[in-house]
């Protein structure tokens, strides 16, 4: 599925200070990652704050990419969660212009590797919409193995795995061994280059909500083979995305968007504001960047 092939940005909530959505700044937001380069939106992932916001506004951020993206680029949408059933039931609902689903591995109750086959299977048969995998065990508690998402990878309509275990061995096993057509997606902004390197063909990415044009040339430059201009872009981003994710995500991401003037730092409770003391690291390192 080339349409998720390059640099996806998972994109963040604006907030306003009363913690309603502030659409205006993610109109501008899709405006400057289409103009920064960036090849496919994610709305509605964990950067976006999903588990804070209810059915109506979830609905309301869709409709607003969608009309703001204007069929520009690819847009997938994260509908995940524990209860199989409930996860299949929000994906028939997922309306016109959607690309793709992004679905996180259940999380919490930990199923076991033939659960997650199981619960894969049900959404899959539940939507024609290509189905990105999401493995993210420093979130949901458990590992999906190699050998599970490559016996999902034969189910026709589930077409990548957006890996963020930070298991290289584990990534690596599934690019050597995986069906031809199907993904693997990084889910680490800062491991992006290796993973590249050794077969992988993009990112799911944080940085790039700040960084779109930084980091879709380093994505572009590695998947054209140019890892010299990678490397550069690598480097420039590697300071910056250290200190993004010091304090969790999506706090740190949102303090560089307001220096650029995008939008508020605001987050939904449980969320805060990351330290002052990282703030003005983080401060600091986009000047750099951006000037």
């Amino acid at each position: 599925m080339s349409l998720f092939k390059g640099a996806g940005v998972a994109l963040v909530t604006p907030f306003n200070a009363d913690m309603s959505i502030d659409f205006p700044a993610l109109r501008k937001l899709v405006r400057e990652q289409i103009a920064g380069g960036t090849n496919y939106l994610v709305v509605q992932g964990t950067t976006g704050e999903s588990p804070t916001l209810n059915s109506d506004e979830k609905k309301q951020v869709l409709e607003t990419v969608l009309e703001e993206n204007n069929g520009k680029l690819p847009i997938v949408y994260g509908v995940g969660g524990n209860n199989t059933l409930a996860v299949a039931e929000n994906i028939r609902k997922v309306p016109q212009g959607v690309d793709g689903i992004l679905s996180v591995a259940p999380y919490y109750n930990k199923p076991t590797q033939a659960g997650y086959v199981a619960h894969y299977k049900h959404l899959a048969d539940n939507t024609d919409l290509p189905i990105i995998l999401y493995n993210v065990p420093g979130r949901t508690g458990s590992n999906v193995l190699a050998e599970t998402t490559l016996e999902l990878a034969e189910v026709k309509n589930i077409v990548a795995m957006k890996e963020a275990s930070g298991n290289m061995e584990q990534i690596m096993e599934i690019i050597r061994c995986r069906p031809e057509g199907f993904l693997v997606l990084s889910g680490d902004d800062a491991i992006t280059l290796p993973l590249i390197a050794a077969g992988a063909d993009g990112v799911i990415s944080v940085v790039a909500n700040s960084f779109p044009s930084h980091f879709s040339k380093m994505v572009t430059s590695a998947l054209n083979g140019d890892f010299e201009t990678a490397r550069k872009y690598h480097y420039e981003l590697l300071p910056v995305t250290k200190l993004l994710f010091a304090e969790g995500n999506p706090g740190g991401v949102k303090i560089a968007l307001e220096e650029l003037g995008w939008m508020k730092p605001d987050m939904r409770l449980p969320l805060v504001q990351v330290s002052d003391a990282l703030k003005a690291k983080i401060i600091a390192e986009t000047k750099k960047l951006v000037g």
